[in-house]
């Protein structure tokens, strides 16, 4: 199972081994949601916010 370091608070987060480039994951430890942009090697950024498209 491959992990990579949450860049809030550098915790560990582990990864599945079909985890894929794009996939919105939790950190463990702080709760942030992250985007996980590359898969070799495992990198994961900040998720971004969704808005709210109220129907346009």
């Amino acid at each position: 199972m491959a992990s990579a370091n949450c860049p809030e608070c550098e915790g560990d987060v582990a990864l599945g081994d079909d985890a894929m480039q794009g996939e919105i994951v939790s950190c463990p430890d702080c709760g942030v949601e992250l985007e996980l942009v590359s898969t070799s090697p495992p990198k994961l950024e900040p998720a971004p916010e969704e808005e709210e498209d109220w129907g346009e």
